[in-house]
């Protein structure tokens, strides 16, 4: 049988749990938290007031904490590309409506208001050209993606326990310098969010965890597949109004990296992280190129290491069109 068909049945294995996994992994839609928890309410008379009371606070924080805010909140709203992406993966689906179509709507429907929350507040703090961010997102949208897993679950999978652990990662550190900038509402909000992020990492981890029971040998050439041509992030086509794809995301990643909300050795970390959940060490019955796979990502943290050590950031902050420095003066 080929490892796609083997892929397909071990799908199907695994899809008669994902109602389970729905319970126990996403939160039921009328007892989850709404973006409107979070921000002024316009039907309150001291609604101006609030929006007020968030544009003064708003002009304590660096333009390169709202530099990263906006990153992170575009790289929320391109949720389309990625919904359409998950679809297409053998095994999803989105036709017949199984278990897996299921579960990525339903996760898509939680994600969905991360983007909400954070484009409103953005609006409302003054801080920010909402023009230029606008269109920042319908490009990154446009563009789509290539995360380089093609159709297959198990590299789909791999890649969103990283990707969920990565963003659970910012939101969490942007929340914290929020919260000593006097910002406590953003604060609330970045941290909720966070933990929105560590539940899906968790889910799409336990579903690795599940695959490396029924298919170990492949589920660890995927793992290797992944590390070994490194974890895109969502957003790696950012561009600007005007600019070719691709172009700003360096820069984002750079400043993330200045203000220390998102680093390379982070990124080390998360990897580590992964091998440690998934018992990379103990896994048996591996072919001979599985063990090798296997042996090539224990070494692979250290390494890593090494060369995120010798990285050097710019210091200088690169200009956005996002963000314009004479506002924030």
């Amino acid at each position: 049988m080929s490892h796609k068909n083997i892929r397909l049945e071990v799908m199907h294995h695994l899809e008669k749990d994902v109602d389970k996994l729905i319970e126990k992994y996403l939160i039921p839609i009328e007892k989850i938290w709404q973006p409107t928890d979070f921000l002024p309410n316009t039907e309150n008379d001291n609604f101006l007031e609030e929006v007020k009371e968030i544009r003064e606070l708003s002009k304590e924080l660096p333009y390169d904490f709202w530099v990263v805010l906006v990153g992170d909140m575009i790289t929320e709203e391109a949720l389309p590309t990625y919904e359409s992406w998950l679809m297409d993966v053998e095994g999803v689906g989105q036709s017949e409506r199984n278990g897996w179509s299921k579960w990525v709507r339903h996760w898509t429907a939680e994600e969905n208001r991360h983007g909400d929350v954070l484009n409103k507040y953005l609006y409302l703090s003054g801080r920010v050209n909402m023009k230029e961010i606008e269109k920042t997102t319908q490009y990154l949208i446009a563009d789509g993606f290539d995360i380089g897993t093609g159709q297959d679950p198990y590299k789909n999978f791999v890649y969103t326990s990283f990707q969920e652990l990565a963003t659970y990662i910012s939101h969490n550190r942007v929340a914290k310098i929020a919260k000593e900038k006097g910002s406590k509402q953003l604060s609330k909000m970045c941290k909720i969010i966070s933990g929105d992020e560590m539940r899906h990492h968790h889910a799409y981890s336990e579903f690795v965890d599940r695959i490396f029971d029924v298919d170990p040998s492949q589920m660890m050439m995927a793992f290797h597949f992944m590390m070994k041509q490194k974890i895109a992030m969502p957003a790696h086509f950012l561009r600007e109004s005007g600019d070719k794809i691709s172009t700003a995301f360096e820069e984002f990643s750079n400043t993330a990296q200045r203000i220390g909300v998102y680093t390379s050795l982070d990124y080390v970390d998360i990897l580590q992280k992964l091998i440690d959940r998934w018992d990379i060490g103990n896994i048996n019955n591996l072919t001979d190129e599985a063990e090798k796979a296997r042996d090539y990502l224990i070494k692979l943290p250290s390494r890593m290491i090494r060369i995120a050590e010798r990285m050097k950031i710019p210091e200088n902050s690169f200009q956005f069109k996002w963000v314009e420095p004479a506002v924030l003066k």
